[in-house]
């Protein structure tokens, strides 16, 4: 049985718990789909083609569940014309499952705040279900979802759905679950605990969220910070949130979800968007940076800014120096095999004169040499005698 019918001819819902079946604009509007109903049984008419079929469960799984409708107890009641369609609306509930409703209630009673399970709440022409609706401050609704078992990806009964048609109505989905892999989805605010039996869920003991639950970490990108930079460059000098794993009480979670201290988070990265509980304060924070976009104050100009080392390779070429040397050298002037092989004798192959005596030094010191008769003064002469004249007037460190 199920008390929500879709009427093919007329395009409605019709709900079953209520007076008007939830068309107050039509007035008796159940005598007449009731009794045309009738009129088709009385005519041998097939059920499933009277017009009425599941508008609940079986719609949203997307099956066609023929329905007819009849009074028992002066109930009205809308029944399924096969019998699996009978069963999809019964789901056995695990003892897990309602240790966690009976543990949800217990906490959100103790700290002041209404609930209750399995609540159907109208949704124009459809319903949510919740199994544990708390009512939090200011006309706060959080619908606890215990998701123990295999949960759809796709579908109108997917988690995604659910959890996205409650909450453009009003209820701030919060799913939770054993199961470890359900932390890297993203399709809800997913909180984890681990696996365990009925009779320690239901006790008044420590019961720790290890999943699903962050601290968001703000800092500055600059060379000093142990993050990357979520931009991909080296240091942007923007500030930045990162989010960090936290474990939380289960109890204090239902309580401060209701309360509206800890919030759902939907955390913005360059590939994917991760959704979380935070503090009310980190998520006000990262609004916050999200609408100054990461942009840091200026820098006053009494404060100077600290140096830092170059990652660039060095200016300093001497091989480009030595070339462009010989480019401003006329061609007439050329260098003598005999005056190469005397510039090269020439360079000390002595140890550097810092380590001996300024008198070893004089001695040691090779004598200038001559430049040969038939070779005029080269650019790479002058770059010798440069390099040599300081070094042989050094004096040498004493202590």
């Amino acid at each position: 049985m199920a008390n929500l019918v879709w009427h093919t001819k007329l395009r409605i819902h019709l709900d079953l718990t209520l007076e008007d079946l939830g068309h107050e604009e039509h007035e008796g509007l159940w005598d007449m789909v009731y009794g045309m109903d009738r009129m088709y049984s009385a005519r041998a008419v097939p059920v499933a083609e009277r017009d009425l079929q599941c508008g609940g469960v079986c719609q949203e799984a997307g099956v066609v569940a023929p329905m007819y409708l009849r009074m028992r107890n002066g109930r009205r009641e809308a029944v399924h014309e096969r019998r699996e369609d009978e069963d999809r609306h019964s789901v056995p509930v695990s003892d897990e499952h309602k240790a966690y409703q009976e543990r949800i209630l217990r906490a959100a009673e103790a700290a002041g705040f209404r609930g209750d399970s399995e609540v159907r709440t109208r949704v124009g022409r459809s319903w949510i279900q919740t199994d544990t609706l708390i009512e939090g401050v200011n006309g706060l609704r959080v619908g606890w979802e215990v998701q123990l078992s295999t949960a759809g990806t796709d579908g109108p009964r997917s988690v995604r759905a659910r959890a996205a048609k409650a909450e453009k109505n009003g209820i701030t989905p919060a799913w939770h679950t054993d199961r470890s892999d359900y932390a890297h989805r993203h399709d809800t605010h997913w909180t984890r605990s681990n696996n365990l039996p009925a009779h320690v869920i239901a006790k008044t003991g420590d019961l720790r969220v290890v999943s699903g639950f962050r601290k968001l970490d703000f800092w500055h990108c600059d060379l000093h910070a142990d993050h990357p930079c979520p931009h991909g460059v080296r240091r942007c000098g923007k500030y930045h949130a990162t989010p960090v794993p936290k474990d939380v009480l289960f109890d204090d979670l239902v309580r401060e979800t209701a309360a509206g201290t800890i919030v759902p988070v939907q955390f913005r990265t360059p590939n994917k968007t991760h959704r979380f509980w935070a503090t009310h304060a980190d998520h006000n924070r990262y609004k916050d940076l999200l609408d100054d976009e990461g942009q840091l104050p200026a820098i006053p100009e009494d404060v100077p800014t600290p140096s830092r080392a170059s990652h660039n390779r060095p200016t300093c070429r001497p091989e480009l120096t030595a070339t462009s040397s010989e480019a401003t050298t006329p061609k007439t002037s050329q260098t003598s095999p005999a005056t190469t092989a005397g510039l090269l004798a020439a360079q000390p192959t002595a140890p550097a004169l810092e380590t001996i005596a300024p008198q070893a030094a004089e001695e040691t010191a090779p004598p200038d040499p001559e430049p040969s008769a038939d070779a005029a003064p080269s650019s790479w002469e002058t770059l010798v005698e440069r390099q040599r004249e300081p070094t042989l007037r050094e004096t040498p460190f004493t202590s």
